[in-house]
């Protein structure tokens, strides 16, 4: 049997955005501080960071730190836990064709063709129901 692919949605996010941004580890660890937590200082380590990004074991970030990684990577905290939810649990987000749905599914890319379409029929049928927020108009 086939060992399953490592996924590295996070470690690639937090690589290729450091380098975008020009910092280093210890720069990126120095910023990594939870917007929450006033007195708090930074959440992570740069040796951390280093084994994160060459895709070493690492214990799986709990929200404080992902929200300090996101403030340090200055991206949205969205983004930084849909790449950790990939990686470290195999969770992908599907989004519905009008983003106004949105589906957490284990390995969606592992799916049959039939079942993704499945996936996306029930975010169409769901999309038909009408929000709270489209009735506030009325």
């Amino acid at each position: 049997m086939a060992e399953p692919k490592t996924r590295t949605d996070l470690s690639d996010l937090v690589r290729q955005r450091r380098e975008e941004l020009g910092l280093s580890l210890r720069k990126l660890a120095d910023r990594c501080i939870d917007p929450e937590d006033a007195q708090g200082g930074p959440l992570w380590k740069y040796g951390v960071i280093d084994r994160l990004e060459k895709v070493l074991p690492v214990i799986p970030p709990l929200l404080p730190e992902l929200r300090a990684l996101a403030a340090g990577l200055q991206l949205p905290l969205e983004l930084v836990k849909e790449a950790a939810g990939a990686q470290f649990f195999g969770i992908d987000t599907v989004w519905s064709d009008d983003h106004r749905v949105r589906s957490l599914v284990h390995d969606f890319q592992s799916m049959s063709p039939d079942d993704q379409d499945r996936v996306q029929a029930l975010m169409k049928a769901w999309r038909r129901t009408p929000l709270a927020s489209d009735n506030d108009s009325e």
